[in-house]
């Protein structure tokens, strides 16, 4: 997708959205926890707060810079760009992550200030064990598959909710609560509450959620090929049918988030 926003207001909507989902995220944790001892009713009460968060940030800031909100899908964008379709280059890739960490952080400290906790006290919730870090693996590798596939068979209107829904599920389905968005979790280990993880925990997460990312980029390539191909297959088709012009697909990976994975 091409955007004529310049790089710092698209950086600025990365950074503003990152932290809008941050507090979105452990804000709502928060709330659930002081609301409730229940475990799975607070952890309900956090998964849809998420994911309707999730999709709202994604539908306002998308149209200005792709709410990638995650490094992850940042750098996915990038490779598609690097394979001969859409994306961000390697500076704007590298002022995205930056600007998608600093949110994440930001956000982190905004929320546990919003609550009247002390903002910056680093989570001591440690998240460690290999069945955590597979969660990790396959909630990120979901994730792009789902921006990646909706991308390439030209229905990028359908990322937000569909990612939004992704989220809602993983933060289920998976071990390690579907953090799948490396800025996002870096930012939650600034907040000692009940969607935090402590900072020993993060490179491991951190190194699953890269390898997640690079094994739903091979599972998009192996299950719709190459973008530039099936469009000009489609086109070739639509021609032969003469049906008139075949309708566009979609070179590279419509923005997506979060977390966004969830952040």
């Amino acid at each position: 997708m091409t955007n004529s926003a310049s790089l710092s207001r698209r950086a600025t909507a990365e950074l503003v959205g990152t932290a809008a989902l941050l507090v979105v995220v452990i804000g709502s944790g928060i709330q659930a926890a002081s609301l409730t001892s229940d475990t799975g009713v607070a952890l309900v009460a956090n998964s849809l707060a998420s994911a309707i968060g999730l999709g709202l940030i994604i539908t306002l800031f998308g149209p200005l810079s792709g709410a990638h909100l995650n490094p992850v899908v940042t750098l996915t964008d990038w490779w598609g760009r690097r394979s001969g379709g859409e994306g961000v280059d390697g500076r704007e890739a590298l002022v995205y992550v930056a600007a998608q960490t600093a949110g994440a952080i930001a956000g982190a400290v905004l929320a546990e200030t919003m609550f009247g906790r002390v903002p910056g006290a680093f989570s001591t919730q440690v998240r460690d064990g290999g069945h955590l870090l597979v969660g990790e693996v396959v909630a990120t590798a979901g994730l792009v598959l789902v921006i990646q596939g909706l991308g390439r068979i030209g229905r990028p209107k359908l990322i937000p909710a569909a990612v939004a829904a992704y989220i809602a599920a993983a933060i289920w389905f998976t071990s390690s609560g579907s953090f799948a968005n490396p800025a996002g979790t870096i930012g939650r280990s600034f907040s000692d509450s009940f969607t935090g993880i402590a900072p020993q925990s993060l490179p491991g997460f951190v190194a699953a959620q890269l390898l997640g990312g690079i094994l739903g980029l091979v599972l998009a390539a192996v299950l719709y090929g190459n973008t530039r191909r099936a469009a000009a297959g489609t086109a070739k088709a639509a021609a032969a049918a003469n049906t008139g012009p075949a309708a566009p697909v979609a070179e590279s990976s419509a923005p997506g988030p979060a977390y966004q994975a969830v952040g």
